[in-house]
């Protein structure tokens, strides 16, 4: 039995109009850190979860965990953490920017819709160990492609994503109340957001530019 014969028929044909659109979703896929507070409905976060699950993983490992934040005392927590983490990191770059940068996730937190808190199981049942022996890490990197598939899902639904990596995760992991062995990823906001653009939030405040292609390939 052929690969195509065992699946669901012939792969379909991706045209030029399709890559030009993929193009422009990868463009417009931003880190959110304003949001309007417009919930989102519980079928479409089903359905982003449920595409982020179709991501790529070590040995078919499927080692993420995604945890729907709702508890309103959870995500005073999480915001108090965040708040404490915060103050000890701009002691160390008291600046304007990063003040600016640390008052916009601080705001994603109180005004995101719908929060996520994002796991992996560092030893999964499923896969049986296969392909991460020598490189364990990669259970982590599966999630992380967990986590960008769900981020251009959001976006075609018109949604938008922040990750918030301000966070102890010791303390995240127990204010979640999830099994402590679970390695924690990070905490995302989604809903849609105040205002649009295909330019990164720090780049059009001059934080950092764009590295391009060339200035980050080694050719050997």
């Amino acid at each position: 039995m052929t690969d195509i014969a065992a699946g669901k028929g012939a792969p379909p044909s991706f045209d030029d109009a399709f890559q030009a659109q993929l193009m422009e979703l990868f463009k417009w896929r931003r880190d959110v850190r304003r949001f309007v507070s417009t919930p989102v409905p519980q079928a479409v976060i089903d359905e982003l979860l449920e595409v982020a699950c179709l991501a790529p993983s070590v040995g078919f490992s499927q080692p993420w965990r995604f945890v729907v934040v709702d508890d309103p005392e959870r995500r005073s927590a999480v915001r108090a953490n965040f708040e404490i983490c915060n103050s000890q990191a701009l002691a160390g770059q008291a600046s304007e920017r990063s003040a600016s940068y640390a008052s916009l996730k601080l705001a994603g937190l109180h005004e995101a819709p719908c929060h996520l808190g994002v796991f992996a199981e560092p030893e999964p049942l499923e896969g049986h160990g296969l392909g991460r022996m020598t490189m364990p890490e990669t259970i982590a990197y599966s999630v992380v492609t967990a986590v960008h598939t769900l981020w251009l899902a959001a976006r075609v639904k018109g949604l938008g994503l922040g990750w918030v990596s301000i966070l102890d995760p010791a303390t995240i992991t127990a204010i979640l109340d999830v099994p402590p062995h679970w390695v924690f990823i990070g905490y995302f906001c989604l809903g849609y957001p105040q205002a649009e653009s295909d330019m990164p939030e720090l780049e059009r405040a001059g934080w950092e530019k764009r590295l391009g292609n060339a200035a980050t390939r080694i050719q050997r």
